[in-house]
């Protein structure tokens, strides 16, 4: 039988065109964080590698971080807002529901009519959001396509839950993904380990501060007041997590660069999720990557920013000249699910 339906008709290839990135103007310092747990600044550092981190003032939402990175991707891609077909917007901290924050987002840019989305994939959000955009550009959905990680973590963080007050921090990292002639972003290995799941989670769910009745729920008599329920707040196993993402993310990043055809010997750039500078530091030795390859630490100044993380550091790496424009580069992220995401790309 033939079919009717006519094929796609997208680029042969896809290839990031431009990065954008936002931080918040607050620097907030380890001391900061000493305030309210018992530590100190050497053991933070000697834990996490974090010695400061951004977090959002009151004017500094999810939505306007978002659009003053987007800005900058577009413009860095040099293309005009109304090109762009579709918005993906990485996120764990937009609190609305509904309606997705990526709407928005496009209509702020100056997008026109793009399809637009959010996706919850953690601290792999920005890996999940490149897969995406690639097969659009590819499939003819989209031409070009905003790609966001933005986290406002600093409204999930337990500042007296001492093993993750000093992770988090805030900022938004934005991409554009368009055409290209030649291979520039590889094969995706992603996944998730669900038996996992409780190792990185939110501490509450939202449902807890309903007060008014539901259809086939309880009665508002039979849930606790709000000012009664500790604020929900993101907690993770850290020694459990650790183990994980050292021993396990080693073999996916090898992965990924068996199946862009790449060995540790080409590559140019290594920029990893930037959750702990002793889980980067493993991953380095452990993939045995040569000294020439720049390695993302921006953690030690802007923290775990989840799905901002990796787009942030690409974008400082290119600002500062410790990468360049066509370098190869492979980029992993993990986290809460457990979910991860590994792909070589050619740097914008």
């Amino acid at each position: 039988m033939t079919s009717k339906i006519k094929p796609s008709k997208g680029a042969p290839y896809a290839r990031i065109m431009g990065v954008g990135g936002y931080r918040p103007t607050r620097v907030v310092p380890n001391e900061e964080i000493l305030k309210h747990i018992d530590s100190s600044d050497e053991w933070i550092r000697s834990r996490s590698g974090i010695a400061t981190r951004h977090w959002a003032g009151p004017d500094e939402t999810v939505a306007t971080m978002a659009v003053e990175a987007s800005g900058k991707a577009i413009a860095d891609a040099g293309i005009a807002p109304e090109q762009i077909g579709a918005v993906v917007v990485s996120t764990v901290s937009h609190f609305k529901q509904t309606p997705a924050i990526a709407t928005e987002i496009g209509h702020l840019v100056g997008a026109g009519k793009p399809a637009a989305f959010d996706i919850s994939a953690g601290c792999a959000g920005f890996g999940y959001g490149l897969t995406l955009a690639k097969g659009m550009v590819v499939e003819g959905s989209a031409e070009y396509v905003l790609v966001i990680g933005v986290e406002r973590l600093s409204d999930l963080t337990d500042l007296e839950d001492r093993a993750t007050a000093f992770l988090f921090g805030d900022g938004a990292g934005a991409v554009i993904v368009g055409p290209a002639k030649e291979p520039a972003i590889g094969p995706t290995v992603w996944g998730s380990e669900g038996d996992k799941s409780e190792t990185i989670k939110q501490t509450l769910s939202w449902d807890v501060y309903r007060t008014t009745p539901t259809p086939g729920g309880d009665g508002p008599e039979e849930r606790p007041a709000p000012e009664a329920i500790r604020y929900p707040a993101i907690t993770q196993e850290g020694q459990a997590v650790f183990r994980w993402a050292v021993f396990e993310m080693a073999k996916v990043a090898q992965q990924a660069l068996d199946e862009a055809g790449v060995s540790p010997d080409d590559l140019d750039v290594f920029i990893p999720h930037q959750a702990n500078m002793r889980i980067i530091d493993s991953m380095v030795k452990t993939l045995k990557l040569p000294e020439s390859v720049t390695v993302a630490r921006d953690v030690e100044t802007t923290g775990n920013t989840s799905a901002a993380s990796i787009p942030l550091a690409m974008e400082r790496l290119l600002a500062t000249g410790q990468a360049k424009s066509g370098d190869t580069a492979l980029v992993i992220g993990f986290g809460a699910g457990l979910v991860y995401a590994a792909t070589v790309v050619t740097l914008p």
